[in-house]
């Protein structure tokens, strides 16, 4: 098997280092010993992005929020299904990962950065999150392996029951907080019930081919 070969490092505010390789033309992210992101597998992403867009059909100039910028997967999968009045705002807590995208991993990013409809916030979603009133019409969040803060302790504030309240107020009238996550996990679903939202469940498989491991989708909506 090819060597992966290590082509960047990024540091996490508040968390430890991102390491980017690259074995071929595959790229990854790892924290420690952990994968965090595989340019082969970008199903999850990919349906995290357009569910939430099944779920805003007719709804008109949609303002969608991305939290975590990642390999942009999701905004990618966005950006191929909104019509031309929809704005997206991306909010990425590490510049690296925006440096990434743009240089090694150009071919991926396709010019996806370049979209007039897109808004790139450098900041903690958490902090663009509070900052909004009524803003948005979804907020997408895959900032981490799931409700468990993995990659920075600080992450656990988004899916608390202060952080499910901020989105609940920075969300419009029936919008939708679409969250991504690794695995199951019943106490964040009963807790995001308990928030006021209606909740749908989706597992769905990491590879866009529909192989690959599980993952899990949260779609709750306001009621």
């Amino acid at each position: 098997m090819q060597p992966r070969e290590l082509i960047g490092t990024a540091h996490v505010p508040g968390g430890e280092d991102l390491r980017l390789y690259r074995r071929g033309n595959d790229h990854m992210i790892v924290l420690d010993r952990n994968e965090l992101m595989n340019s082969r597998m970008s199903g999850s992403e990919e349906a995290l992005a357009e569910m939430t867009c099944d779920r805003l059909r007719g709804r008109k100039a949609p303002h969608m929020l991305i939290g975590g910028y990642g390999m942009g997967f999701t905004l990618r999968a966005a950006q191929a299904r909104l019509a031309a009045d929809a704005r997206i705002t991306v909010a990425e807590l590490v510049p690296e990962i925006i440096e990434w995208a743009c240089g090694p991993m150009a071919d991926l990013t396709n010019g996806c950065l370049d979209d007039a409809r897109l808004t790139l916030e450098m900041d903690d979603v958490a902090n663009v999150i509070a900052d909004a009133r009524q803003s948005y019409d979804a907020i997408l969040l895959d900032v981490d392996n799931g409700p468990d803060g993995l990659v920075r302790r600080a992450n656990n504030r988004l899916y608390s029951r202060e952080g499910l309240s901020a989105a609940k107020q920075a969300l419009k009238t029936g919008g939708i907080l679409a969250i991504w996550s690794a695995g199951q996990d019943d106490v964040f679903k009963r807790r995001l019930g308990s928030a006021g939202f209606l909740v749908d469940e989706v597992a769905v498989r990491a590879r866009s081919n529909g192989k690959g491991p599980r993952h899990v989708i949260w779609f709750a909506q306001m009621r």
